[in-house]
C-alpha cells in the first residue's frame, strides 16, 4: 500500500496544494511554520479520520474560509482507492471511499494503517495515563475492528454508570437492581477489552524491546509494563469493593479506564530519570514497534510519517534509524526537516532515492 497523490483545499495554512509522491521516501523541507507538518497531518486524516494534533475539526479550516477538503489516492492490492474528507463550518464531517460515504468513521479505521512519529509524542511520557491508553487503543483498533466497537460500548456504559452515581447522590435513592444492570454491562465490555489489551501487550513488548536494543546498541535497560486493576481481581469484585467510594465521588473509580502503561529506564520512571535523547529513543522504539505490529497483523506495510525526528537525536542514532526505516521491512515514508542538505546527505549516504518538496508559507515546490 502507498499514497500516490494528495490534494488539499483550505486546510490549515494551505489555500490549495496538489502533490504526487514516490513509493519510497518523500521529504518536506523548509523553515519552521512553513506548513511541512500540516501535510503530514492531512495524510493522517486520510488514514485515521482526524488530525494527529488537534481533535477539533473546524479548527483545521484555513482562516477566513468556510470549509476544508483533503483527498488522496492510494494504491492498495493493485487497485486505486480514493479517500475524501471534507468539512463545512457548522456541518458534519464527510468521509468517503471511492465516492461512497461512510455512515460510521470507525468502519474506515485500519483500512489504510499509518504510524506517526512527532515531537508531540513526548506527551506519552510526561502526561497522564490517558495518553498511554489512547496509544494502546490506537494500535489495536487499526488491526481489530471489533475492539473499537467494544471500546465505544464501554465508554457509553461508563458514562451511564457515572450518570447513575450522580443521580443517586442528588436524589438519595439507591436501587441495587439497577446498579447491578449497569455493572453487568460495564463488566462485559470491560473484560473483553482487558483480555485483548493483555494479549496485545505480551506480543508488543517483545517487538518494542528489539527496536530499542537496536537504536541504543543495548546501552540502556528499559521496560514497558502494562498495569491494570483487572490483573489483581476480576471486574465484578472490583466494582463491588469500590461501590461506596464510587458513590461518594460520584464516578466509577476502577476499571480498564484506569489502565496504565509504565515506562522505566534502569528500573526508574523514564519521565524523571531519562535524558531527552533517551526519551526520544524510547518513543521512537515505541512507534517502530507499532509499525512492526501493524505490518505483521495486516500483511502489508503501513505508511510511516516522521515529523522533525532528527531533533535531539545524535548523529549515530539518526543514521541507525534512517538505515532501519529504509530497509525492505518498511514501505512508503514521509518526513519533515528544516534542512534540505541534511536530508539529502543522510539518504545519499544510505544510497536510498528520495523525493524532496520545498515548503514555503503554505506553498509547495518540488
Amino acid at each position: 500500500m502507498w499514497l500516490q497523490k494528495l490534494s488539499v483545499i483550505n486546510f490549515k495554512n494551505y489555500s490549495e496544494a496538489e502533490l504526487g509522491f514516490s513509493q519510497t521516501v518523500n521529504a518536506f523541507t523548509g523553515n519552521n511554520g512553513a506548513g511541512k507538518t500540516n501535510l503530514l497531518d492531512a495524510i493522517h486524516y486520510l488514514s485515521l479520520c482526524k488530525s494527529y494534533f488537534n481533535p477539533i475539526d473546524s479548527q483545521q479550516i484555513k482562516q477566513g474560509e468556510d470549509l476544508f477538503m483533503i483527498q488522496g489516492t492510494f494504491k492498495k492490492e493493485k487497485k486505486d482507492e480514493t479517500i475524501y474528507c471534507g468539512l463545512k463550518k457548522a456541518q458534519k464531517k464527510v468521509f468517503k471511499r471511492n465516492k461512497r460515504e461512510y455512515q460510521r468513521l470507525a468502519d474506515h479505521i485500519g483500512s489504510f494503517p499509518l504510524v506517526m512519529i512527532s515531537p508531540n509524542d513526548i506527551s506519552l511520557i510526561i502526561e497522564g495515563s490517558e495518553e498511554r491508553r489512547k496509544f494502546i487503543d490506537n494500535v489495536i483498533s487499526q488491526t481489530d475492528s471489533s475492539y473499537l466497537d467494544e471500546l465505544i460500548i464501554y465508554n457509553k456504559n461508563l458514562l451511564n454508570r457515572n450518570a447513575l452515581l450522580r443521580q443517586i447522590a442528588v436524589s438519595g435513592r439507591y436501587d441495587p437492581t439497577l446498579m447491578d444492570i449497569y455493572d453487568q454491562q460495564l463488566i462485559l465490555s470491560g473484560t473483553n477489552l482487558f483480555e485483548k489489551r493483555k494479549v496485545f501487550m505480551l506480543e508488543f513488548r517483545e517487538i518494542f524491546n528489539r527496536h530499542y536494543r537496536y537504536l541504543s546498541e543495548e546501552a540502556e535497560e528499559v521496560e514497558l509494563v502494562y498495569d491494570s486493576p483487572l490483573l489483581q481481581n476480576d471486574f465484578a469484585t472490583l466494582l463491588k469493593r469500590n461501590l461506596e467510594r464510587d458513590r461518594v465521588l460520584e464516578r466509577t473509580t476502577t476499571g480498564i479506564h484506569k489502565d496504565e502503561l509504565n515506562f522505566t529506564i534502569h528500573g526508574m520512571p523514564m519521565k524523571k530519570f531519562g535524558s531527552q535523547g533517551q526519551q526520544k529513543s524510547f518513543l521512537i522504539a515505541l512507534k517502530l514497534a507499532q509499525y512492526s505490529f501493524l505490518h505483521q497483523q495486516k500483511g502489508f506495510e503501513p505508511l510511516l510519517l516522521l515529523d522533525d525526528i532528527f531533533d535531539k537525536l545524535d548523529n549515530k542514532r539518526t543514521t541507525k534509524l534512517m538505515k532501519m526505516v529504509s530497509d525492505k521491512d518498511f514501505g512508503q515514508i514521509f518526513l519533515t526537516d528544516t534542512s534540505r542538505e541534511r536530508v539529502e546527505s543522510i539518504f545519499d549516504e544510505l544510497n536510498v532515492p528520495i523525493t524532496i518538496f520545498e515548503v514555503e508559507k503554505g506553498c509547495v515546490i518540488v
